[in-house]
């Protein structure tokens, strides 16, 4: 622990010369500008010609709407872990999770089907596309029990008023509480966007690289033996893949992991635009004039390569395991491994309607891509045509946002995959917050590991299977006031996609739905507060998705700014779900599997104890995780998959100003 008192105080000796303030919020570009018109100063109020003062947003591809950085400390899960409470992994930081409030993939086109590390992951999706008035750093640090270690590095700055990148770094080691469960992950971003001078031409540059190494050991042989008190050391209890491997510990190297999914992620999009419009010099005083560019129409090309490396290894498989679930039995080394590439070229071509609205636009385009697969024992080369559009009119006075979009593939490998969506949104008042309507229908080739999965032991094909369709109809509301969230989401599903056992994929042709409600609060009686989530499922036929009745989360708080510039958030938080045929998990294929033989059902909710602050630019949490395991056993997250004893983290989050 020596290690985390010398960083604390080098963080505090230095948090003491910069202050700084981030409001979160999602605002449009009032005051217009691509830079934003919000200003994050320090407590103390002092001008924007500060040293300390930074105006700092951040876009998205495609996006109109800028961002803030949020700073804020109420929640762990969400601000500095970035896995939302909402996910469950299988009982280890960075090991193989999923969204207990269903959400289905809708998205048309090619997938190739391996998404239970995407939590983890970067994506061109999310990449962000800052703009800063002065460089930016941020520091994160977390350690917890049995060695775990998240390092987090983010910077960002302009080399030039037209010029300005991004690095992003994220680091998670973890060997866990049960054997041949390390994880390790490396995970990485470059961002970077470019204006011409005359404002007319912008680049957009993403880089990212996923680099995944998650332990795998098939759950424990006996849960029975959580109750055994010779088992109180958990690395002790036997588990069914890697159980009698030797094992080493190395943070940088991971150490030897016996049984591993290895993921390699790797994407670089170039997005360049070149506008014709109005430009103007607006004068501001005497000595400054800024020049002021509105386009009219844009020629939008993009370029994306994608490698993608999915794989499986066991070097000492457990004969056992493999007879009972895979029906083979194994040789000396088990190994999967799919890859894949992926070039595609877009062009878009998009209209302004209305001069200094870049929310209100029309964009039409093509997309051509190329896509090649690489198997153990065999290749697969295909191409898509897809066409697209899009109608976006988000007025100036930010009051209503209209969106409808389509995407549908005409030739090649995806043909006849498709994708409609169209939302209303509109700012009633302060009061009554915003209301969306939403409806989202994607008919789509299953995912390619639902088609054909290769091992060096076996392989199997599933050439049955049709398209399938999935609706998403919404309404949501987001009350800043009130301080609460809702959203109503009704699927339907027809052909859904799954897979029936540890290595075979099914498909349910009949139609069925799931009625979704969820809904967060903060009710506040000073210093007092009590933050609820609460996820309502049910599910109407017969079709093989099963989802808890009811998921909550409860926080129970005392918040207040102490002297002047701590800001103190500490107390209980509980999660629950109502028992439920949880999904059962195949390690070979990297799936969360159906199943109706083993219900999940926790005694006590998952509990713990936190300590958040924050003071001046330095936040700290400080927790204390599954007190539930001093009252009964472990709780679970699927099938022989209980979760961790008992466990302490300190989190630490440092940024400054350069």
């Amino acid at each position: 622990m020596r290690q985390i008192f010398i960083f604390i105080a080098l963080l505090f000796f230095c948090g003491n010369q910069v202050q700084a303030q981030f409001n979160s919020g999602r605002f449009g570009n009032m005051g217009g500008g691509g830079g934003g018109n919000s200003k994050m100063q320090r407590d103390t109020g002092k001008h924007e010609h500060e040293l300390d003062t930074i105006t700092l947003t951040y876009k998205l591809l495609g996006d109109p709407v800028h961002y803030r950085i949020d700073s804020s400390v109420a929640d762990f899960q969400s601000n500095y872990l970035r896995v939302p409470s909402n996910y469950v992994t299988l009982g280890n930081t960075g090991s193989a999770e999923y969204n207990i409030i269903y959400t289905p993939l809708m998205k048309p086109g090619f997938d190739a089907g391996f998404h239970s590390y995407d939590i983890y992951s970067n994506t061109h999706k999310d990449a962000k596309f800052y703009y800063t008035t002065r460089p930016y750093t941020e520091l994160q640090y977390l350690v917890g029990s049995k060695q775990e270690q998240v390092i987090g590095l983010s910077h960002t700055q302009n080399r030039t008023e037209r010029f300005n990148f991004a690095f992003d770094y994220r680091k998670i080691n973890a060997p866990g509480y049960y054997r041949t469960q390390n994880t390790n992950h490396d995970i990485y971003r470059f961002t970077a966007r470019y204006q011409s001078k005359n404002k007319r031409a912008n680049t957009y540059f993403s880089f990212y690289y996923n680099k995944i190494n998650g332990g795998e050991n098939g759950g424990l042989r006996y849960d029975s033996l959580l109750k055994d008190p010779d088992y109180k050391q958990r690395k002790s209890l036997p588990v069914n893949l890697g159980s009698d491997a030797s094992q080493t510990y190395s943070f940088f190297g991971g150490g030897a992991l016996p049984v591993k999914s290895s993921y390699r992620e790797t994407g670089l999009l170039i997005q360049q635009q070149y506008d014709w419009g109005h430009g103007d010099s607006i004068h501001v005083n005497d000595t400054l004039d800024i020049y002021k560019y509105d386009p009219v129409f844009r020629v939008q090309y993009t370029f994306n390569y994608q490698n993608d490396d999915y794989g499986f290894i066991d070097s000492a498989p457990d004969t056992a395991f493999y007879t009972k679930h895979y029906n083979f039995v194994p040789a000396d080394t088990v190994n999967a491994q799919h890859k894949w590439k992926m070039i595609s070229n877009d062009l878009s071509l998009i209209q302004f309607p209305v001069r200094g609205n870049q929310g209100h636009f029309i964009n039409l385009g093509a997309r051509f891509e190329s896509i090649t697969g690489t198997f153990l024992d065999a290749n697969i080369n295909f191409s898509n045509l897809a066409v697209h559009g899009e109608y976006r009119n988000r007025t100036r006075n930010q009051k209503w946002d209209f969106s409808a979009k389509g995407e549908f593939y005409v030739v090649g490998q995806n043909i006849g995959d498709y994708g409609v969506y169209g939302s209303l949104s509109r700012h009633i008042n302060d009061l009554l917050g915003d209301v969306q309507l939403s409806v989202n229908n994607v008919n789509r080739e299953p995912s390619y590991v639902f088609k054909y999965f290769n091992s060096n032991q076996d392989a199997w094909y599933n050439t049955s299977l049709a398209k399938q369709n999935t609706t998403q109809l919404q309404f949501a509301s987001v009350n800043k006031k009130l301080k609460y969230t809702l959203a109503v989401n009704y699927f339907l599903f027809t052909n859904y996609t799954y897979f029936k056992d540890f290595y075979h994929s099914e498909q349910y042709g009949s139609l069925f739905n799931l009625l979704q409600v969820t809904f967060s609060k903060k009710f506040m009686l000073a210093p007092f507060a009590w933050y609820v989530d609460v996820a309502f499922q049910q599910l109407h036929g017969n079709g093989p998705l099963n989802v808890p009745t009811i998921w909550t989360r409860n926080r129970f708080t005392f918040e207040k700014k102490l002297y002047t510039n701590l800001n103190l958030i500490t107390g209980l938080e509980f999660r629950y779900n109502t028992s439920y045929y949880a999904d059962d998990y195949s390690p070979l294929t990297g799936q969360f599997i159906y199943q109706q033989t083993q219900k999940i059902s926790n005694t006590l909710p998952d509990m713990a104890a936190f300590a958040n602050f924050r003071i001046k630019s330095f936040s700290a949490y400080v927790r204390a995780e599954n007190l539930n395991t001093f009252f009964a056993t472990n709780n679970y997250a699927a099938p022989l998959y209980p979760l961790n004893n008992f466990a302490f983290r300190v989190g630490l989050r440092w940024w400054f100003i350069n």
